[in-house]
């Protein structure tokens, strides 16, 4: 089956030229059913819906995640997103030993968590320009090592390997950010032999907001104790104990009741992923970000994305004169792609696009900025 013959699963691409799979990638039609779905459980079934399904979706949930990324079965849970989830790893390591409480994490991580571990007291913050400096960083003071699988602004791939071999020599516990790859860039965490992973859905996996996961690997989930749960992480919650005994393996990093009606529209996309397969994807995407590189070459634009594929995610980055504005001119032409400050655009294909697709935008970029239409909008503030 091509893959554009999944085009007619996204009812918005009848209507855009939809390039910003790297923010929100695009809805599946199933989502809404499942959706109504969630709301006919809860309409029919009542509260008994809790004990037909939904109580477990996180962790049901999680497992598809799993088979996505490589992680075995029961390791891998569901959470808002992932502030909430690399907080309830930081509760791991309460209170933390004066003697390792160092993070050592890179310039280009996203900001969201990049806050929380500024927001720790008790942790030193050294931050770093790129992985090579977080491998000589790393050190026998070091608590963890958040990093990032594709950083968000260049969709530059980073070298994992190397990291996890360093801090796993001096005792140190490796966070993989996987946002910008879980769905687009081949990824196994068994394999990459990562302490924890977190990631979310709202990108490349098509699963909307509210999804945010967390892969703890098997052998630490059950030495560890996070102090941020909630009645989920108990090991028989609904016997209302007044003292905490923790589930067995990813169920302790649980926290309150599930997000399910998220968790329902959250299938959809990844039942897709797991039909075409992550390699099969990868291989689409490596070729359409080179096509666009290419387009963008020769219309003279300076790209900022790594043009070594082994070393780029699913996004190319492209400079171009007022690019605030140039975004703001595409969505008025239902050409949807976003920008980062200090890195220009971002074009994100996913597997349903098209390469005429790829050249229309590129075509129609360079007319906004040889015609000055652009101009227009400068001044104005944008968002997303």
């Amino acid at each position: 089956m091509e893959l554009t013959a999944y085009r007619d699963r996204f009812p918005i691409l009848r209507d855009t030229t939809y390039l910003i799979n790297h923010s929100l990638g695009a809805m599946p039609a199933a989502a809404e059913e499942r959706m109504l779905e969630f709301a006919r459980m809860w309409r029919e079934r009542g509260i008994r819906a809790w004990a037909e399904g939904w109580w477990e979706m996180p962790m049901t949930v999680g497992d598809q995640v799993g088979r996505i990324v490589g992680a075995p079965a029961g390791s891998t849970v569901m959470h808002q997103n992932v502030a909430v989830a690399e907080a309830i790893i930081v509760s791991c390591f309460r209170p933390v030993d004066r003697t390792r409480n160092r993070v050592v994490y890179e310039e280009g991580n996203f900001p969201s968590v990049r806050y929380l571990y500024q927001a720790q007291p008790d942790l030193e913050v050294v931050v770093v320009p790129d992985d090579e400096a977080i491998v000589e960083a790393i050190d026998e003071r070091t608590l963890l090592v958040p990093i990032t699988h594709v950083l968000f602004k260049t969709a530059e791939i980073q070298d994992v390997e190397a990291i996890v071999r360093r801090a796993h020599d001096v005792g140190a516990h490796v966070v993989l950010d996987a946002y910008q790859s879980a769905g687009i860039v081949q990824l196994d965490v068994t394999a990459l032999n990562v302490d924890f992973a977190v990631g979310g859905s709202v990108k490349w996996l098509c699963g909307g907001p509210g999804n945010g996961w967390l892969y703890v690997r098997p052998d630490l989930a059950e030495s560890l104790e996070p102090t941020f749960v909630g009645w989920q992480a108990h090991a028989r919650p609904f016997a209302f104990e007044p003292e905490l005994d923790y589930a067995e393996r990813s169920g302790r990093f649980l926290t309150g009741t599930p997000n399910v009606p998220a968790l329902y529209a959250a299938t959809a996309g990844y039942d897709l992923v797991e039909e075409i397969g992550v390699e099969r994807i990868r291989g689409n995407s490596v070729r359409q970000t080179q096509l666009l590189i290419d387009l963008l070459d020769e219309a003279g634009f300076e790209v900022g994305s790594p043009r070594d594929p082994a070393r780029r995610g699913g996004t190319v980055t492209v400079r171009t004169p007022e690019f605030e504005a140039v975004h703001t001119e595409l969505a008025e032409r239902q050409i949807l792609c976003d920008f980062r400050p200090d890195a220009g655009l971002r074009l994100g294909p996913h597997y349903y696009n098209t390469d005429d697709e790829l050249r229309f935008a590129v075509g129609q970029i360079a007319e906004i900025v040889e015609t000055g239409a652009y101009e227009r909008h400068l001044g104005a503030a944008a968002r997303f």
